[in-house]
């Protein structure tokens, strides 16, 4: 019941935040503002149910450490994606056509994304994961939480099956390692926010097939859609595979050392030590 309440909560709030951020698309500074706000609320809304059903602290989310695990995890979102489209572009799938006319379009992003990012690792790092990790431990619930954020990739306008594939084993697996290696939902909502806006504002390239999304510079997509990505954009490129694998192996080990992993069988009860405790990797 504690799954479904939570579930419920947070799919409310992000159907809601998602409608509320596509009303004001379009316009930059309403854009920015609303994402914000949509963001802060999902995060109200994430504390409250989890206390009112779990009767704890909310530790994985914990303001004390917000600062210093959305600002680390900003900065290494946005320096793999930045080393990930250098790679791409060097192997002649990506090329910078000139500056935008309308840089102002990536304000507007920052609020479009730390909505996105903040709601969705609510979902299936907070809710999702945790749940899977109390009854199965935590190698079943990291590939089984992987995989559906991974298909859920599947509605978007121009997925493909590589893609998603790509998003699940990159994505959701760097992602579920930074909160197991972390143990706050920061540095997860961090690094998925730095490494969306480094790829549609910055670089201004399609992201996980929901479109071109024009940020700083002008760009084109081109070559073997291997190195590119193609329709999808550069998540479906094996060298952001390659390096979702790499950064997601980094972070598993520092879990391990930090005894963050929880084998099946004492897995409710360990699940409640570990998360009591963020590691300082978020702050």
């Amino acid at each position: 019941m504690r799954f479904v309440l939570q579930l419920v909560a947070v799919l409310a709030v992000s159907a809601l935040a998602g409608q509320a951020i596509t009303l004001v698309d379009g316009n930059a500074w309403l854009s920015l503002a609303v994402g914000v706000v949509a963001a802060v609320i999902a995060t109200l809304v994430y504390h409250g149910v989890v206390r009112a059903t779990e009767k704890r602290q909310v530790t994985e989310a914990s303001g004390r450490t917000a600062a210093s695990g959305l600002i680390r995890g900003v900065l290494l979102g946005v320096a793999i994606f930045a080393v990930v489209i250098g790679d791409i572009a060097f192997n002649g799938g990506y090329r910078v056509t000139g500056v935008s006319d309308s840089p102002i379009d990536a304000v507007g992003l920052i609020g479009f994304m730390a909505g996105a990012a903040t709601t969705e690792e609510l979902l299936y790092r907070g809710v999702l994961f945790r749940h899977l990790e109390k009854l199965t431990g935590t190698w079943p619930a990291f590939a089984v939480s992987a995989l559906v954020f991974g298909g859920v990739h599947m509605l978007n306008p121009d997925a493909t099956w590589w893609g998603a594939l790509c998003v699940a084993i990159a994505g959701g697996g760097m992602l579920t390692a930074a909160y197991i290696a972390s143990r706050t939902l920061w540095l997860p909502i961090g690094l998925h926010f730095g490494w969306n806006y480094a790829q549609s504002a910055i670089f201004s390239s399609t992201v996980s097939g929901n479109g071109l999304r024009r940020g700083i510079l002008e760009s084109e997509s081109t070559g073997n859609t291997l190195v590119s990505g193609g329709q999808f954009g550069p998540e479906a490129s094996v060298f952001t595979l390659i390096a979702g694998v790499l950064v997601t192996a980094v972070f598993l080990w520092l879990a391990r050392r930090r005894g963050h992993l929880v084998p099946m069988r004492r897995s409710a009860r360990t699940v409640e030590f570990v998360s009591s405790r963020p590691s300082r990797i978020a702050g």
